[in-house]
């Protein structure tokens, strides 16, 4: 728990990955291109922008995390920083999501995640980090509990700078709340051709499953240019443009499972 009374110390922020746990087998990673052309498209274009749902905003009585930076990172222009809207919260119908994060390139090798219910964390863990600097994923395992419907839950994902107990600890956080579809929306997301179903979500505000299912279809189809154009559009929509051209790592394809 004292890792967590630190996020008291720091500063809120306005930005809100397959759980990879340390001691449980790690499934292959599947390989996508490090660089992607991103450009501008127009006729063709998928609409991809996020429409936010209206919800009230999170209940918090704990300070926010910091946003990542400092000795941590070997490029000190780049940050930490999740996959997530401005406000730092997001939607899901799963039991247990999945989490992104950019992590830039840095000495440190693992992590730590928490899930929290109001002050009490449900669900814990270390995973280990790439050595190069991309987006990363992390899902909750079976093991974790599966998320109550209706409920807030308020994670956070920190990278310790150092080995000792005052060392700099770099941390972002955010929430995430589980509902169910209504009948109607069930039934479109059946009929929907798989490739356009991140726009269901997208126009639904469900985020957590809009990005997972833009990140299946950007590793199944790395160069389709319908699949960059929504990535992008999707990233620029809630203003994380410096995040379009960056690689997927330590990204488990849902085939591979």
């Amino acid at each position: 728990m004292n890792w967590i009374q630190k996020f008291g110390e720091f500063p809120a922020f306005s930005i809100s990955l397959v759980l990879v746990i340390s001691s449980f087998p790690r499934i292959a990673i599947a390989e996508s291109p490090i660089s992607l052309k991103f450009q501008r498209f127009h006729s063709w274009q998928i609409s991809q922008k996020f429409i936010p749902p209206n919800r009230k905003a999170p209940q918090t009585t704990a300070g926010g995390a910091s946003r990542g930076g400092g000795s941590c990172f070997l490029e000190s222009k780049e940050t930490l920083t999740p996959l997530m809207p401005a406000n730092k919260s997001g939607l899901t119908f799963a039991e247990r999501p999945t989490f992104y994060w950019f992590v830039p390139q840095t000495a440190v090798e693992t992590a730590r995640f928490s899930l929290l219910d109001g002050e009490d964390i449900v669900y814990e863990t270390t995973f280990k980090l790439p050595k190069q600097s991309g987006i990363i994923s992390l899902t909750l395992p079976a093991e974790a509990p599966s998320l109550k419907v209706g409920k807030q839950y308020h994670w956070y994902m920190a990278i310790a700078c150092g080995s000792d107990k005052l060392a700099e600890e770099i941390a972002v956080d955010g929430w995430v709340e589980r509902i169910q579809p209504t009948p109607d929306l069930s039934k479109q997301i059946a009929r929907t051709n798989p490739k356009q179903l991140s726009q269901v979500y997208a126009t639904s505000g469900i985020w957590y499953e809009l990005v997972h299912t833009l990140v299946q279809q950007r590793l199944a189809n790395p160069s389709d240019r319908t699949v960059i154009a929504n990535w992008q559009a999707l990233l620029e929509s809630v203003g994380l443009n410096n995040l379009v051209s960056k690689p997927l790592v330590d990204i488990c394809n849902d085939k591979t499972k």
